[in-house]
């Protein structure tokens, strides 16, 4: 069955600690006088029809962003793949036409403004079930595209079985990696330190001279 890009909806990440940033939200650190948050919101919804955001606490700070604000179904912040499942229990709910669901993380501002179109072919090309990101070698397991109907298996293998590793669980099912190794820059860098926020800075300046001062990630 040939999937289309509005049965996917993009899911935001945010569900993290952040303890190498001091705590709080680092989504809402600025680069370039905007949140990163900000670029990663503009580029998800270049690319698709429905994106929500996955965190937990208060989901009035994410108000002014105006999407859907999904928080964890699993206690105890159980990492990625509680964001994951969370969001599954989202579409089932909200919108039951969608087939996939599609993570990206909240501190990766950079993140390739094809990274859904190219997601959906490759796997679709090489007919696997699930699809997740690389660079340099180097999987990315928080940007991964997702069938809704791992929804059961995934519950079970968070609540029953303790699982917490992305590439643990989605071993099974045949998983298509899609390289971006053709970028010059790491499109999958993320804000996890002080020191990554200045490096940020640094590629967010680079990035605007060479768009001309144009808005990041549009397409």
């Amino acid at each position: 069955m040939q999937i289309k890009s509005n049965q996917i909806v993009g899911v935001i990440l945010a569900g993290g600690l952040a303890r190498r940033m001091g705590g709080g939200d680092k989504s809402m650190l600025k680069l370039g006088g905007r949140r990163i948050l900000d670029y990663v919101i503009e580029s998800a919804q270049n690319q698709l029809d429905t994106v929500i955001i996955n965190a937990n606490g208060d989901p009035d700070r994410f108000a002014e962003f105006n999407v859907p604000v999904q928080a964890d179904i699993v206690p105890d912040f159980a990492g990625p793949l509680a964001g994951v499942v969370s969001a599954m229990a989202w579409v089932t709910q909200n919108q039951p036409n969608a087939t996939h669901i599609i993570t990206l993380a909240a501190d990766t501002p950079f993140f390739p403004a094809d990274y859904v179109t190219r997601m959906l072919e490759v796997m679709q090309i090489r007919g696997q079930r699930l699809a997740c990101a690389s660079y340099q070698g180097r999987t990315q397991p928080v940007f991964g595209l997702w069938p809704v109907d791992l929804f059961d298996e995934l519950f079970k293998a968070l609540v029953e079985d303790d699982m917490r590793k992305v590439d643990r669980f989605t071993a099974p099912y045949g998983v298509a990696d899609v390289a971006f190794d053709e970028l010059i820059q790491n499109p999958f860098f993320n804000v996890n330190t002080p020191e990554d926020l200045a490096i940020g800075q640094q590629i967010e300046q680079q990035l605007s001279q060479q768009i001309g001062e144009q808005p990041l990630n549009n397409k």
